[in-house]
């Protein structure tokens, strides 16, 4: 009624529309007070190794802790910021040093302030006109980008994942073998063939699957006992897919398989591609940070005879997920010709300012993150120097670790690495004296399930652990983070022996 007597109340469908809706003061306080509590418990302690790596609890546990029922009436003020210490509680601390359980960790300063700035932007980076800064990052960041991969030019977008920049990738290997499929469909289409191999990421399949290739037109090509894959299978197969009439276009080679850290030998690959008239992407999404640095880049020798190149820097480089390019060395539109709708209420030609800035018609999706930033700003902060030394340090840290699972007892390595994937058995002492055969192998099977489930449960810290193509569970360290030090590789090794003393 205060408000109907005001001086040009508006009062529609039994709304008034009269002032904002929203309490700007009660807002910037809330903003204010839990980005403190960000920074006291998230920014502050990630580099506290005398803090959880995570406060585990059960599924029904949390959902009780957590109150996560939506009612009809909002909380108050106090109750959302005990929620928000809830969640940061009993999330998973990624940037803790000895978080090393998966293919990202750690904490850049740089790159999440760059993350603060976007989401309270909240841009979304399709058009010039809406997104003018980030549009001109994301250029310059996959100029360079292109330069470290050793192309004269080329062209890329960011996207949601490594994982979407494969199916990019394959999406654009088959419009360039057969262009009329995007306005035609499959229908008439031969029987298309890819090859990749046996390690590739499994995104590689979900991709075949999601743009109606089929699975069963993967062929993956056996890799050797270091999981590259083995070019004169790749010959074999190429050849085999002709001879039945199928029509190969794409063949994937992996720089930095997930789980073993393998290199496919590129140069070999690329003589293959070039004699068939094949499309050569590389996933590159886990070995490409290898790029920046002078003395490891040789691990992807050959990577500029790639037609394509998914890179993540969210991962060894700490960009913050997400951050993943999609290269192409092709630089006539390409990218552009195969994805673009061209949406007439989104990119006119006709509008006051250069229109090629108007990028997002290259993408598959219409709002898209401006993901590029995180690299952009960190990179300004680093340098190209700096980028450098992580890749170096880290690599440098599994180094030193492999040399120390060499000296315990108790402690087998799989392979010799390459890259930053330390994959090893824990044999706890009750098997050492056992003959090696069925039984022994079954019960080493069980161990690093046993010891992952104690270190969560205490908090100590998280590694991962895996069977792989008939080897029983063993335990896969990835060193990333530039918080870890080799303090925390020790502590590692000593604290697998204490949880399995009893084993």
């Amino acid at each position: 009624q205060e408000m109907l007597q005001k001086k040009n109340a508006v009062l529609v469908d039994g709304v008034i529309l009269n002032g904002p809706i929203m309490d700007s003061k009660a807002g910037e306080k809330f903003v204010e007070e839990a980005c403190k509590i960000i920074m006291e418990e998230v920014v502050q302690k990630a580099d506290d190794v005398t803090e959880k790596v995570c406060e585990w609890q059960a599924p029904e546990t949390l959902k009780r802790i957590l109150d996560l029922e939506m009612r009809d009436t909002g909380e108050c003020h106090q109750k959302l910021l005990q929620l928000c210490r809830d969640v940061i509680q009993y999330s998973v601390k990624t940037s803790h040093p000895r978080f090393f359980n998966q293919l990202y960790a750690g904490i850049d300063y740089y790159s999440l302030v760059a993350r603060f700035i976007t989401e309270a932007l909240n841009p979304s980076v399709y058009t010039y006109e809406v997104s003018p800064v980030f549009l001109l990052v994301e250029e310059a960041v996959i100029k360079k980008m292109i330069e470290f991969i050793g192309w004269e030019e080329g062209d890329g977008i960011f996207n949601p994942g490594g994982s979407v920049s494969n199916m990019y990738a394959m999406n654009l290997a088959r419009y360039k073998f057969c262009p009329e499929i995007k306005e035609k469909g499959l229908s008439g289409l031969p029987r298309l063939v890819l090859f990749t191999s046996e390690e590739c990421h499994y995104s590689m399949k979900k991709a075949a699957s999601f743009l109606g290739i089929g699975t069963e037109n993967v062929y993956f090509i056996r890799t050797d006992e270091r999981g590259k894959m083995i070019p004169e299978e790749l010959e074999k197969q190429v050849q085999r897919a002709r001879k039945e009439g199928s029509a190969p276009f794409l063949v994937c080679a992996t720089a930095g398989t997930t789980v073993l850290g393998a290199f496919d030998p590129l140069d070999k690959i690329a003589d293959i591609c070039e004699k068939h008239g094949l499309w050569l992407h590389v996933d590159a999404s886990w070995g490409g940070s290898a790029l920046i640095s002078r003395k490891h880049c040789r691990l992807l020798h050959g990577i500029h005879r790639a037609d394509s190149v998914a890179w993540n820097p969210h991962k060894m480089l700490l960009a913050g997920i997400q951050c993943c390019a999609l290269l192409v060395k092709d630089n006539s539109g390409l990218l552009k010709k195969c994805y673009s709708a061209e949406a007439a209420y989104l990119f006119q030609q006709d509008k006051f300012y250069d229109v090629s800035y108007d990028t997002g018609d290259k993408s598959i999706q219409c709002s898209r993150r401006p993901d590029a930033f995180k690299f952009w700003l960190m990179w300004k902060a680093l340098g190209t120097t700096g980028l450098e030394e992580r890749v170096n340090r880290a690599l440098a840290l599994a180094r030193y670790l492999v040399e120390e699972i060499k000296k315990r007892e108790g402690f087998q390595l799989l392979l010799e690495p390459e890259y930053a994937n330390v994959c090893f058995w824990y044999i706890p002492p009750s098997l050492r004296e056992m003959e090696d055969g069925p039984e022994f192998w079954q019960k080493l099977h069980q161990v690093a399930p046993v010891i992952k489930e104690r270190m969560m449960k205490k908090g100590s810290m998280m590694l991962g652990y895996q069977p792989h193509r008939g080897k029983v569970n063993f335990f896969r360290q990835v060193v990333i983070s530039p918080q870890v030090s080799r303090e925390d590789m020790d502590f590692l090794l000593d604290e697998i022996e204490l949880l399995a003393k009893d084993l």
